[in-house]
């Protein structure tokens, strides 16, 4: 282990992000599916009280984030907080991590395909859904082939159509409530009081609102691995991480205050979009098509990030000996060639156990993935525990983007994903999928820990 932070090398990656691309990959990293659909669940559990889920939970990924990106720009890599990992703690945690984050992008990858090619095969039911698949897979393999504009292009398009969406819905339901559109009268604060008050279901309900919404937030941590191939890594990701953090908050707790504002939260049901939901109410006309076109458009921005995001975690692991080392082939334009392969070709395979096996393989599989994100993030404050101190004792100048209030937030943030830790082992639904992804973790300390031992009897 370095008893000082090792020098900022170059990447062998090619520098064609720019500061638009990675701002708006903050922005849209997280406006997904999950926000557009899955929130239902939460009100529906939470209440208006889901409002304050959102806010504790998007509280726990600010701190993630600002400590991720003091990390990133202070030592940029394009495996991040799988190489910062490896830095503060040692060759087990970078691998460790490293791979877990691979595993559970390929595999949430297959999710996006296949509820992309669900809405597609809607639209055009004379094309398979197995076709739309293939041809999406087929589509962003050569844009992350091509060049790494390409998939920061993408991004960026696919985000401002999602913030844009967002803005616009935001608009037309505040206008609703204080009664401006067409033949609406001002709503008021009966939806937020009614229906058993602002917390129906007492603190109980806010507290499982954060178990439905948490992991919601994952995603923000791709932008500190494109952070690496921009022109000016420390600075880039500075500016990512500080435009993204209040923004993702607004959109995220503005949408449910004027969603539980706008309609009572007893009407909302899981699986159906409460966006689409309150834009029928106000009379828009086409809602539910609307809405299916923004979900598909954030499905594949995911899937796109996703591709991006796990082909250079493993190009980086690759980097320090940690995967095969024939993944380090790169392109002329600067790409990681195999390692982009390599990571379709896994998702690939998941997309078509996910289509023939989606309630026994598939099932078993995402379910090792469900609460790998809470390593992810654990791994990442212990880590920047570490390296904070070194750095401020070697290297200050580094330090263009700090921690707040360090290191006692670092520590309400582990202590906040305890927290959540112990409501999934107390929660029926959730705890299957807590079990199953601490064995898969469990599985890749034991191959880290057998490659620590092995490497140290061959130093003797």
């Amino acid at each position: 282990m370095h008893d000082a932070p090792p020098p900022v090398g170059k990447e062998p990656l090619s520098a064609g992000l720019k500061q638009r691309h990675l701002t708006m990959l903050g922005l849209g990293g997280v406006i997904g599916a999950g926000l557009f659909v899955g929130s239902g669940a939460g009100i529906a559990v939470a209440g208006p009280g889901i409002v304050l889920s959102y806010l504790i939970a998007g509280a726990l990924a600010m701190l993630i984030m600002r400590m991720l990106g003091e990390m990133s720009a202070a030592m940029p890599a394009s495996g991040a907080f799988s190489v910062h990992a490896e830095r503060a703690l040692g060759r087990w945690a970078g691998f460790s991590v490293g791979w877990l984050y691979w595993f559970l992008l390929v595999v949430v990858l297959a999710v996006e395909a296949t509820g992309a090619a669900q809405i597609a095969h809607g639209w055009v039911p004379a094309v398979p859904q197995w076709g739309w698949v293939l041809v999406f897979m087929v589509f962003f393999t050569a844009a992350n082939l091509a060049a790494v504009k390409n998939f920061g292009e993408f991004e960026f398009w696919f985000a401002a159509l999602k913030v844009t969406a967002i803005v616009l819905f935001l608009v037309l339901a505040l206008l609703a409530v204080f009664g401006v559109l067409p033949d609406t009268a001002p709503v008021g604060l009966a939806n937020l009081t009614g229906q058993g008050g602002f917390l129906p279901h007492g603190w109980g309900g806010v507290v499982s609102g954060v178990l439905a919404v948490v992991f919601a937030f994952g995603g923000l941590e791709v932008v500190t691995i494109a952070a690496a191939e921009s022109d000016d890594p420390a600075r880039a990701v500075g500016r990512a991480v500080r435009s993204a953090v209040w923004r993702i908050l607004f959109f995220y707790v503005g949408s449910m205050l004027v969603i539980v504002t706008v309609l009572p939260w007893s009407s909302m049901r899981p699986g159906k979009s409460p966006y689409v939901m309150v834009l029928d109410h106000i009379g828009v006309p086409g809602a539910g098509q609307i809405m299916n076109i923004v979900v598909f458009v954030a499905l594949l921005s995911a899937l796109n990030a996703n591709l991006y995001g796990s082909s250079r975690m493993v190009f980086s692991l690759a980097e320090r000996g940690e995967a095969p080392r024939g993944l380090l082939t790169v392109s002329r334009g600067g790409v990681p060639v195999r390692a982009v392969l390599a990571s379709v070709a896994f998702g690939f395979a998941s997309v078509l156990l996910n289509l023939e096996w989606p309630d026994s393989v598939f099932l078993y599989l995402l379910n090792a993935v469900g609460a790998v994100l809470l390593f992810v993030w654990g791994l990442i404050a212990v880590s920047q525990l570490r390296l904070r101190p070194r750095i401020e004792r070697e290297a200050p100048e580094r330090l263009a983007l700090r921690m707040w209030a360090f290191p006692y937030l670092t520590w309400v943030a582990l202590a906040a994903m305890g927290a959540v830790i112990v409501l999934m082992l107390t929660d029926d639904t959730a705890r299957p999928q807590l079990l199953w992804s601490a064995g898969a973790t469990a599985a890749v300390l034991v191959v880290a820990g057998i490659r620590e031992l092995t490497a140290r009897r061959a130093r003797r």
